[in-house]
């Protein structure tokens, strides 16, 4: 893993009409690392992924791809830093009436000038890094949860993207499944070197994958801890983020 920083959050606020989401949040992602955004219900997890990837601008603050500006990019520019990333939403968002190879094969033939026959060579290999080499003719709804999250990640790798931004990725998964999903997510990152930004509230998986980690909290609307989940569980100034990382309410902790 890379101490060069690839995305930088600076000074961000977000905004849903009058209603603060996030307060002047600035963070920093290094190259190659599994970055988590957890957090309670409420606190601007996904809302930070989405002004991450650019769907929402902020209302102030910038956020910036390397050197590029997530926020003011515009034209040939701005194409050429969404290629930099692929996303995987929580439903996977999977097109139904598609093939699991037609649904990869969809932004290579949007965003590239490859044939088909190509197309369909890197759409193959894509889903064999997934492990879904033999479901290419799959429809969405002939497959598991976790075969779809697979499948998902796999359509998001089509354009050899330097990051992949998960939302909450082991949701509606049962324990095993979640697990594979995240040896998967740990092989990827070593083996090609991919940036992960992944929202999560799922403690097995954060333990498990994290590089690091930051809690947004939805009474600051800032972030209140940054670091190494397991040590933070031990070591966090916040009462609060011992408690989320160990399972305790804030009732149980006051009365011991």
């Amino acid at each position: 893993m890379s101490s060069e920083t690839i995305i930088s959050v600076e000074n961000m606020t977000a905004r849903y009409g009058e209603r603060l989401v996030l307060d002047s949040v600035s963070l920093e992602v290094n190259r190659g690392e599994i970055f988590v955004i957890l957090g309670g219900s409420g606190c601007g997890k996904s809302t930070l992924l989405k002004h991450m990837i650019g769907l929402y601008k902020p209302c102030a603050g910038d956020i910036r791809i390397g050197d590029v500006s997530v926020v003011s990019s515009k034209g040939a520019e701005r194409d050429a830093l969404i290629r930099r990333f692929g996303v995987m939403y929580q439903s996977g968002a999977l097109f139904g009436s598609m093939t699991l190879l037609e649904n990869i094969c969809l932004p290579l033939e949007e965003f590239t000038e490859l044939g088909r026959e190509a197309r369909e060579l890197v759409a193959r290999m894509k889903l064999s890094l997934v492990g879904l080499a033999d479901f290419a003719n799959h429809m969405p709804s002939e497959i598991s949860g976790g075969m779809k999250k697979r499948a998902a990640i796999a359509r998001a790798m089509a354009l050899d993207p330097e990051i992949l931004f998960l939302d909450e990725p082991s949701a509606g998964l049962d324990p095993v499944t979640a697990d594979e999903l995240d040896e998967l997510i740990i092989q990827l990152s070593r083996s090609l070197n991919i940036t992960f930004v992944i929202v999560t509230h799922e403690l097995p998986s954060i333990y498990k994958i994290a590089d690091r980690i930051i809690m947004l909290d939805a009474r600051t609307k800032k972030i209140i801890a940054e670091g190494n989940p397991a040590e933070l569980r031990e070591t966090a100034k916040d009462v609060w983020v011992r408690n989320f990382f160990n399972r305790k309410s804030e009732s149980v902790t006051s009365d011991t």
